[in-house]
């Protein structure tokens, strides 16, 4: 009987052994889940912001070319209507000389009549000019009816016939 007391005392010391392992076992393994997963937020956080930061940098860079990109359409688009003016004013002028040729008794109707285009020339030369940038929305619808009127005009002077 004594035997068996003695082996249940052991019984249990290593029962009470194997508990302690295994729960300094999991402490020890919940410890180093725990740090490495608190570490990585910070790892993982930084890389975030680093990223954040790149991309903010990206859009300021797009943004900057898209500005250069609309500046140069204005540019091209102010040259291209310029060689029309050009154009314009050229054809209004022998449109005048082919009016001191013609017909006294329509010269004043005649003159008249190509002042009125040359004056809107003139307006639309000025409108170019006076463009301010309202964004690119503002632009676009500015640009296309600018471009018709224009077309208009340059049509109505090609058109232009004298009265006779």
């Amino acid at each position: 009987m004594g035997k068996s007391i003695f082996q249940l005392f052991i019984n249990k010391l290593n029962q009470m052994k194997k508990s302690i392992f295994t729960l300094t076992l999991l402490a020890c393994a919940a410890m180093t889940i725990s740090n490495s997963y608190g570490q990585e937020p910070d790892k993982k956080t930084e890389k975030a912001k680093e990223n954040l930061q790149e991309e903010r940098l990206d859009v300021v860079e797009a943004k900057v070319d898209l500005k250069d990109a609309q500046n140069m359409d204005y540019l091209s688009f102010k040259e291209e209507s310029e060689m029309k003016f050009k154009k314009n004013e050229e054809s209004i002028n022998d449109l005048k000389i082919k009016i001191l040729k013609n017909d006294e008794k329509f010269r004043t109707q005649d003159q008249m009549r190509v002042g009125v285009l040359e004056q809107k020339n003139i307006s639309m030369q000025k409108e170019m000019n006076d463009y301010k940038d309202e964004g690119l929305e503002k632009w676009t619808a500015f640009k296309n009816k600018f471009n018709y009127d224009l077309d208009e005009l340059t049509k109505a002077i090609k058109d232009f016939t004298l009265l006779s």
